[in-house]
């Protein structure tokens, strides 16, 4: 139905009150059993429905649509409104009413829960939405205080949430070369303080963005040149390291190639790379890797200890493979003798 249509509708006793027919109510007469049903309906409105995460764990209703198309992306810095509440109805925090400046954070820096943060970049200004936040992207198994209430474990969340209004980050093509060299600096240097604590994935992401800012260098002069050379070798080293660390290993390899392009001699590239050729169980191109390393620092005793555990991984892989050929032969004389008796008969 489309919004305002009216239809008459015929329902047949099966998808009504089947065999048992339905009691009389207040203002209301009894259904007999096995009754069709004929009534009248009418569409006067419908709230869209989004699927947020794959997962459908966190859900998003429209209450209130917006214009335009502009939406939250990573880093935007949001203003919202929002009454979150149990499924029971207890409100546990309320932010940006009765006077109150409207809630700001900055999307995808951790600042909020996963399904806040997730649902806010399906957002337009002005639309007003109720998200159902799931466990896994709410507070988990945790009991949680917040300014309201107790969030009990395993809770299912309703946020209301209206976007006030939000500001992106100047995009790259808006920059000039030494806002472009400044912007990776300070993403390769957000990047570095998720990787000390261990947020791997989302120090990648900053070290992504910080490399695509200088990842155009033609016009530029030689002084910058050689500052975004410097940036572009550390982001995709950095880079590199955070998908070792995530056991993205061909992604790994992209990068590390992608510095030995700049910096042919780059130890740290070599045996990040030979790591990651390592995790793949591409042995012998972790081989070539880690001797050049060796040649051009024999004294790097990362590189010496990688060395061992790759000729670890060389015995182990060959003893699988003396087994499995073992096997096949064992398997392939079996087969010969049998066909040996076959034909003697």
């Amino acid at each position: 139905m489309k919004r305002g249509e009216s239809v008459i509708l015929t329902i047949k006793p099966t998808y009504a009150f089947g065999e048992r027919g339905k009691d009389a109510e207040e203002g209301f007469a009894a259904i007999p059993p096995n009754a069709t049903i004929t009534t009248s309906l009418e569409l006067v409105s419908f709230k869209a429905v989004k699927e947020v995460t794959e997962d459908k764990k966190v859900i998003k209703k429209i209450l209130k649509e917006a214009d335009g198309y502009d939406k939250p992306s990573d880093g935007t810095v949001v203003q919202i409104r929002y009454t979150a509440k149990l499924q029971d109805g207890t409100i546990f925090e309320k932010k940006g009413y009765e006077g109150e400046e409207p809630f700001q954070f900055v999307v995808d820096e951790e600042q909020v829960i996963a399904g806040l943060d997730k649902a806010v970049e399906t957002m337009k200004t002005g639309e007003i939405a109720l998200i159902t936040i799931e466990p896994e992207y709410g507070f988990g198994n945790i009991e949680t205080q917040r300014d309201l209430a107790v969030i009990p474990p395993n809770s299912t969340l309703i946020y209301e949430v209206e976007m006030v209004s939000f500001t992106k980050e100047k995009e790259s093509w808006d920059m000039d070369t030494t806002e472009k060299i400044e912007a990776s600096k300070q993403k390769k240097e957000q990047g570095n303080s998720l990787f000390k604590v261990g947020k791997y994935q989302q120090a990648a992401k900053k070290y992504d963005k910080a490399a695509k800012y200088i990842e155009h260098d033609s016009s530029i002069s030689a002084e910058e040149k050689k500052q975004s050379k410097v940036l572009k070798v550390s982001c995709n080293l950095n880079h590199a390291a955070c998908c070792l660390k995530l056991k993205d290993f061909k992604e790994a390899v992209k990068l590390c190639s992608k510095v030995l392009e700049l910096e042919s001699q780059n130890v740290k590239a070599l045996y990040r790379r030979a790591q990651a050729y390592i995790g793949t169980a591409d042995l012998d191109l972790a081989e070539f890797d880690i001797k050049k390393a060796i040649e051009i620092e024999p004294q790097n005793r990362e590189v010496q200890l990688e060395f061992k555990i790759l000729k670890q991984k060389q015995i182990e892989y060959n003893k699988k493979d003396a087994k499995l050929y073992g096997n096949m032969f064992a398997r392939l004389n079996k087969l010969q003798s049998f066909e040996g008796k076959v034909l003697s008969t």
